[in-house]
C-alpha cells in the first residue's frame, strides 16, 4: 500500500470563482483517510491514529465495495435531520452509532496512485467506486452515494481546483459559512 499525507486547504474569506474551481459542503467532523487493503481497512486521522476500532460500522461498510484496494480521504460526521453536520454531537462521542464517513477524494484504487490524476478524474473515479450501494443517503443533497460512507456531491463550500501534493495549499481553499456554530468556535481548519 502507498503512502499518504493529508492536504490540507488554507482559510478564505470568499468563495473563489472561476471556471477553475469546484465547489462542494465542507461537513464538520474529524478528517480521516479510509484505507482497505483486502480484509483490512484502516481509518486513519490526522494525528496519526487508527479509529477503526471506533468505527466499526464504517469500516464493515468499506469491505461490502467490490474493490478490494483503495484509499479514500474524507470526513467523520454526524448529520442532523436537517442534513447538515453535527460537531458538538460527534465531538460528545453520544451518537458514535450515527457517525458517517463522508469521502470527497480517493487518493489509490487497485494498486493504482491517482494522486497525479485531475480532481475531476479521481471524482469520477470516486462516484464509479461508491456506485450502487444499497446503501443511499438521501439526507444529503444532489446524487450522494452512500454506504455507511457518503460521497459529498458537488455544492457550495469547498472550493477546490486540480490538486496532489501533500500539506497545506491554496489551491485548496476552505471558507465556512458565517452562521456555521464552528464560527463561534473560532475552529476554521
Amino acid at each position: 500500500m502507498l503512502s499518504f499525507e493529508f492536504c490540507l486547504p488554507t482559510k478564505g474569506i470568499a468563495v473563489p470563482d472561476g471556471p477553475d474551481w469546484l465547489h462542494e459542503v465542507k461537513y464538520d467532523g474529524y478528517r480521516l483517510r479510509l484505507e482497505r487493503d483486502g480484509d483490512r481497512v484502516r481509518l486513519i486521522t490526522r494525528g496519526g491514529y487508527n479509529w477503526a476500532s471506533r468505527y466499526s460500522w464504517i469500516v464493515e461498510a468499506a469491505r461490502k465495495v467490490r474493490q478490494k484496494q483503495f484509499v479514500l480521504d474524507g470526513e467523520a460526521v454526524v448529520l442532523g435531520v436537517d442534513g447538515i453536520s453535527d460537531f458538538n454531537a460527534l465531538h460528545s462521542r453520544k451518537h458514535d452509532h450515527e457517525v458517517q464517513f463522508c469521502a470527497f477524494d480517493i487518493f489509490a484504487e487497485g494498486g493504482d496512485d491517482l494522486r497525479m490524476l485531475p480532481l475531476s478524474t479521481r471524482k469520477t473515479n470516486l462516484g464509479r467506486l461508491l456506485a450502487r450501494r444499497p446503501e443511499v443517503s438521501s439526507s444529503i443533497p444532489s446524487n450522494a452515494a452512500s454506504l455507511g460512507l457518503i460521497y459529498s456531491a458537488p455544492l457550495a463550500t469547498w472550493a477546490l481546483r486540480d490538486w496532489c501534493q501533500m500539506g497545506r495549499r491554496t489551491c485548496w481553499v476552505k471558507v465556512k459559512n458565517r452562521c456555521h456554530p464552528a464560527m463561534d468556535r473560532g475552529d476554521m481548519f
